[in-house]
Formats: structure tokens, sequence, C-alpha cells
């Protein structure tokens, strides 16, 4: 009885061990290849629960979805001399997985050379456009060229390239410094013109300006002198009117304005001959305005006979004179304005203000 329990429950476990060995499952995202000793037998592309033989043949799981590949960064020069640093990357998909076990093996040994082809196929195609054809809408046309040859070279590893794309196309370094280096130049040339047909401008208007202020300055001289002159001959026919009106008084007039501007300074000293033409209405009447006013108006006294007109006496030699400072001599008092000096006296009066 035991050994019959015991022998069966061998065979169980040899029977699960059998079972585990020969099932496999296929899920939805996967395909397989059952290998028998190294050799391909079939292919199992529907999902589901399959069987092998045991200890003899595995199976080789392949992805069945859409793979990415990310090649690394190429340099290329496109048609018009221009290098570009290109970043593309590509999706693809198992579609053989017989191929692609007879020939790569592994999807790590596929996706090196793949790298590979998208290289090669993009420097072949961006080397025949310009950057302009890749930077327009023609973009697009390029990198449907580039999904066609590396969909060509792929399908010997039973590979299908659903799509190639550029991710970015950019100068290289010193490519950029030099473009940018150039731009500013360029920019500092067009700066350096504006600000020198700036300064021309305003150098026109400025002359202009200036033109035209001295026009206008020359104009309002020449006004101004017109007026000017204008107003000296009415200024000269009004004291010629004056004057011719009455003479005495003019006279009489002037010889004021004469003695405030010459004694109008505190320190000043004039030593001058009281019977000279400067002090010659000073006297007691009879010179000057006085005696003018009385030899014109004689019908005013009819029985008085007409004051004949002092003639003012010579000033003695050197009666005129500045004392530069000095001050007259001890003794010697300084006459009132208005009044005679003495006939014996020095012959000089000393007026000070």
């Amino acid at each position: 009885m035991n050994r019959s329990l015991l022998i069966g429950g061998i065979a169980v476990i040899v029977l699960a061990i059998v079972a585990s060995a020969s099932l496999f499952t296929v899920n939805e995202a996967e395909q397989g290849l059952v290998v028998r000793l190294g050799d391909p037998r079939r292919v199992i592309q529907e999902p589901g629960l399959k069987a092998k033989v045991p200890f003899i043949e595995n199976v080789v799981m392949m992805d069945r979805r859409v793979l990415d590949l990310d090649p690394p960064v190429e340099q290329v020069i496109l048609a018009d001399q221009k290098r570009l640093d290109v970043d593309a990357f590509a999706r693809y998909r198992i579609v053989d997985p017989l191929l692609f076990f007879q020939t790569a093996g592994s999807e790590a040994v596929a996706e090196t050379r793949l790298n590979a082809i998208v290289n090669s196929s993009l420097r072949r195609v961006l080397g025949s456009v310009t950057l302009l054809a890749i930077l327009s809408d023609e973009r697009a046309r390029v990198m449907n060229d580039i999904r066609d040859q590396v969909n060509g070279e792929a399908k010997r590893f039973g590979l299908e390239i659903v799509d190639v794309r550029i991710r970015r196309a950019d100068l290289p370094e010193e490519t950029s410094q030099a473009i940018f280096a150039r731009m500013r130049s360029e920019r500092e040339r067009e700066a350096a013109e504006a600000r020198a047909q700036g300064q021309e401008q305003a150098q026109q208007i400025r002359s202009r300006a200036e033109r035209e202020r001295t026009v206008i300055l020359a104009e309002a001289q020449r006004d101004a002198q017109i007026l000017r002159g204008e107003g000296d001959n009415q200024a000269f026919q009004i004291i010629a009117e004056a004057t011719s009106a009455d003479p005495d008084f003019y006279a009489f007039y002037r010889s004021l304005e004469a003695y405030r501007k010459a004694l109008n300074q505190d320190d000043t000293t004039l030593v001058l001959s009281p019977k000279g033409d400067f002090f010659r209405f000073f006297g007691d009447g009879t010179v000057g305005i006085g005696a003018s006013r009385t030899a014109q108006a004689p019908e005013a006294a009819p029985s008085a006979p007409s004051a004949a007109p002092a003639t003012p006496a010579p000033a003695p030699q050197g009666a005129a004179r500045a004392s530069d400072g000095a001050a007259p001599a001890a003794g010697d008092a300084a006459p009132a304005v208005g009044e005679e000096t003495p006939a014996d006296a020095s012959g000089a009066a000393t007026a000070t203000r």
C-alpha cells in the first residue's frame, strides 16, 4: 500500500515536471520561436498555451511591439557644405522572428546594427540636401527618404522600420561661434552706419538751425539799427527844438550835468578859477542865465538899463588842475560855492565835495 502510494506520488511529480517543461504561454505582446537543439523549428505568433518537446526544445521569446532606437549624435555635411550635429531616433518592430534569430540573434545585436544603418542613411540623404530644405516643408520628404533607406537595409534582419525622425539638428559649437561672430559684426556695421547717418542728419539740422539763427540775428540787428537810428533822429530833433527854444536854459542844464559828473566822487578835489567859464553860473546874477533872461525881457522893466553880461576874466595860468589827492596849503580857506574870492588871494578856488 505504501509502496503504491510512493510510486503514485513519484509519477505525479514526474508528470508535473514533464508538463512544466513541455507547456508554455505566449501573451499578446510577445512572439516565440521554438528551437530544438539550436535548430529553429517553428514560429509562434498567436497568444495562448503552447506545447513543446520537453528537455529537447526551448522557446526564444521576442517582443512584437514597436521598439525605440536612439542612435548617437552624428555630424553630417550637407549639400551646401554646412555641418550639422543630427540627433535622430527610429522606431522598429520584429516582423520575422526566424530571420531575426538567424541574422541578429538578440535585440542588443540588432540595435547595434540598426545604429550603423541609420547613421549611414542620414549621411547619404542629408548630404544631398541643403540646410534650407531641412528647415522648410521639405523636411518630411527627407525623413521619408531616410526611413525608406533604413527599412530596405533592416529587412534582411527581419525588422520593419516604422518611422525615423530628427530630434535636433544643430550647428557644431565652433560653427555656431563663427556664425554668432559674423552676425555680431554685421549688426555692429549696421549700427555704425545708422549712427553715421544720424550724425549726418544731426549736423545738417544743426547747420540749418545755425544758418537760420544767423539770419534771424542779422535781421533783428538790422531792425534794431533802423529803430535806433529813427529814435536817435527823433531825439536829436527834440533836443534841437528844445535848445532852439531856450539856448540859455540848455547851457545852464548842460553845466549842471557837468557839475554833477565832475563832482560825483567823494575823494575828488578840483582847483579851478571862480571866474573861469566852468563856474559862469555861480556869480552874482549878472552872469549866465540871469543876464540872458534879463536881456531877453526889456519890456518887463523899460526904465532899467540892461545889464551887460559880465565878461569872465581869463583864467590864470595853471588855475584848472587836479591835485591828485593833495590837500590845499595850510591857511587857505576853501570858498563857498557861488562866492567870489578876493582879488589879492592866490587866484585859485578849491571846490571840494
